[in-house]
């Protein structure tokens, strides 16, 4: 412990194992603790014991829903676009060969009272019995603009600068209907609220693009893949990168506190007795609660079931994304489903989360639209818990602190914060130029 490291991480939650990884592979000296005796902080995975412990105290799960060992229920559930930042993270790591994936079933998106599957191309949009007829064809016009733009040929422009013209003025172009926009704005583009209208629409356009390439990777029904056995398997990965890479991990370290120096700059981190010297500290913000402000709570429910989420196909693992508008809310609500199909659970059995942004201190009333879809539940779980930001200046104490995992059921957000964070720590941009192929290897239809 009284060694000098260029980085100590605390927290083995995702997005510090994955800092953690990226700057072992940048032959930075890390030294990661987390006062847990395991990994994933906020982010691990229960077996069913666990998850009656967590939530139900002394009870016992019942029998007929199988052995504890055969569940993995995370506690941040969230699926991966194939084509998205985190996977080319993972392959510009190499952390893909610790990992197994499985392509998603289903996207879908909750519109007018009913599921549907969300349309990513011209093909689909006129397929799609989300639209009428006119819709379609003025839905295919936009999606077909979408495919063929490319940022470096001004001949696919059409005369419109995207940096400069708003989301809603590329959109009333075309002349989408108010329903339509919900669906390509929430479940294709991914936004979680309606600001991004006024925001300029090269985002937008960015976004669909990539729904519509990583829909393609696997030419399944979803853009999404997802790790077998969970999302505990990926802190686990990363923490098996940054030790072949010379980092040093301590689990099961109690306080872990910060030390300052008289300028207020971190120095180190003592734990029962030692002090860990380094130059920056990296955390979750359970670990500086005074550097961090709250900014929300997410309310969520964790439902075991036995048979999938109906009219979704039948599908074993999906998303279905219920815009803020849809149900008159602020915020957009979130269904994510996985079962046995990729050994999260025993044969039979599905894991179903609702989640949102909340709006109220009654999660039981404010999930019921995103329960109701779900059909008979065997057991479920009510939670909330808070979300958190960064108040600090990093360049004046040494302290790079992750915001809290939002109510998203897909890791874009997530990933954002990280590539931002290493770019803070280390003054650089992170190469996420990487041959995509070798993620196909590694991920099974």
């Amino acid at each position: 412990m009284d060694e000098e490291y260029d980085v100590i991480v605390l927290g083995t939650g995702l997005k510090e194992c994955i800092l953690s990884g990226l700057l072992s592979v940048d032959r930075l000296k890390v030294l990661h603790m987390d006062r847990n005796d395991y990994y994933g902080g906020e982010s691990t995975s229960l077996n069913l014991n666990q998850l009656w412990k967590r939530f139900r105290g002394d009870d016992k799960p019942p029998e007929l829903l199988g052995a504890s060992k055969e569940y993995n229920v995370d506690m941040i559930p969230k699926f991966m676009m194939a084509n998205g930042k985190l996977v080319r993270v993972l392959i510009h790591t190499d952390v893909t060969k610790y990992l197994n994936f499985k392509a998603v079933d289903g996207s879908f998106v909750y519109n007018k009272g009913k599921i549907f599957k969300v349309p990513a191309t011209d093909v689909e949009a006129l397929k799609s019995p989300l639209m009428g007829l006119f819709e379609k064809r003025r839905a295919r016009k936009f999606f077909i603009y979408v495919q063929d733009y490319e940022e470096k040929d001004s001949k696919s422009h059409e005369g419109l600068n995207l940096n400069q013209v708003k989301a809603k003025d590329l959109i009333s172009k075309y002349g989408l209907e108010d329903n339509t926009v919900d669906f390509i704005g929430h479940a294709l583009a991914l936004h979680i609220d309606d600001s991004y209208l006024e925001e300029p629409a090269m985002d937008t356009v960015k976004r669909m693009k990539l729904y519509a390439e990583s829909l393609a990777r696997f030419q399944g029904g979803s853009p999404y893949i997802y790790p077998l056995y969970g999302l505990a398997e990926l802190p686990q990965a990363f923490a098996r990168l940054s030790a072949v890479y010379g980092g040093t991990y301590m689990l099961n370290k109690p306080e872990c506190k910060v030390e300052f120096d008289e300028n207020g700059k971190a120095y180190g981190v003592t734990s029962e007795g030692e002090t860990a010297r380094c130059k920056k500290v990296v955390c979750d913000p359970s670990y500086l609660p005074d550097k961090v402000k709250k900014v929300g709570r997410v309310a969520r429910a964790i439902c075991i079931m036995s048979h999938p989420i109906p009219n979704t196909r039948d599908s074993h693992s999906v998303q279905v994304i219920l815009p803020q508008k849809q149900l008159g809310r602020k915020s957009d609500m979130y269904l994510f489903c996985c079962s046995y199909a990729h050994n999260v659970a025993p044969k039979g059995k599905y894991i179903a989360f609702v989640s949102t942004e909340a709006e109220t201190d009654q999660p039981e009333v404010e999930l019921k639209p995103g329960i109701e879809l779900l059909g008979p539940v065997e057991e479920i779980f009510f939670d909330m818990y808070d979300r958190y930001e960064p108040l600090n200046d990093h360049n004046a104490d040494n302290c790079f602190i992750s915001t809290s995992y939002d109510a998203t059921t897909h890791f874009e957000s997530t990933v954002e914060d990280v590539i931002a964070m290493y770019s803070k720590i280390t003054g650089k941009v992170l190469d996420l130029s990487v041959d995509l192929s070798a993620a196909s290897a590694t991920a099974e239809e």
